[in-house]
């Protein structure tokens, strides 16, 4: 059984980096020969790595640390204004967390996603294997959201439960919904589910100040980020 001091690292060549133009990443993986149960897993998401089908990995730049991991404290956390219109709008929905597995109607909405919204990245152009390999390969304790409007499944959120909180994977939904907002949606529904099991965080992944995409996340508060080898408080200043 593998354990955090018995563990192997390995450490990619240089390559773009996929979030900031003209720079380049290194990245950390774990063995990918390694055991890794649940314990382990919370164990490496509390040091600030993430999951990615059956690898775990973060990042290693050497001349860069623009890649935050950040975490919410789901009990302080309390709805603005838009994150309450963002419930309300979505009163309508149906939602029902089932264990993460492959199915066609699961990969149509993950491809026409991928396809419509991020043909500019690593993802496309998309594949059943791709989906797989990404959100069902490696699943420890992991699930997906379905969200459904009118029994029409229109949503997905990938999340693994950890022992100290949920980790927010992946959020996928039918495009010409996008005024659902249901990428806050999704993330509000794992805030309140990590409180119903009585869990202290939600793990959000890296956030990058200079990266648009990201901004998302500091939405969300109080928000903590993992800095040299501590969770501190975050400062936006």
């Amino acid at each position: 059984m593998s354990n955090l001091r018995t563990l192997v690292f390995f450490a990619t060549p240089p390559h773009d980096c996929s979030y900031l133009p003209d720079r380049e990443a290194t990245t950390m993986f774990v063995d990918p020969r390694a055991h890794i149960d649940k314990k382990l897993y919370s164990q490496l998401t509390a040091l600030g790595f993430r999951r990615s089908g059956s690898h775990y990995y973060r990042p290693h730049c050497e001349n860069c640390n623009a890649c935050i991991p950040v975490r919410l404290k789901v009990d302080d956390f309390e709805p603005d204004r838009n994150q309450k219109r963002v419930l309300r709008k979505n009163e309508d929905l149906e939602y029902s967390l089932v264990p993460a597995r492959f199915n066609e109607h699961y990969y149509r909405l993950y491809a026409r996603y991928i396809e419509e919204r991020h043909k500019d990245g690593d993802m496309y152009p998309p594949s059943p294997e791709q989906f797989s390999s990404f959100l069902v390969e490696g699943a420890t304790d992991s699930w997906f959201l379905e969200i459904r409007l009118n029994h029409e499944l229109i949503g997905l959120a990938a999340v693994d439960l950890l022992d100290d909180g949920l980790s927010a994977i992946y959020t996928i939904f039918k495009p010409s919904l996008e005024h659902r907002s249901l990428g806050t949606f999704a993330i509000l529904w794992q805030i309140e589910e990590a409180k119903r099991r009585g869990l202290p965080h939600l793990y959000l992944g890296y956030w990058i100040r200079e990266c648009r995409k990201m901004n998302y996340k500091t939405r969300f508060q109080p928000i903590e980020a993992l800095r040299e080898g501590q969770w501190l408080p975050m400062e936006l200043n």
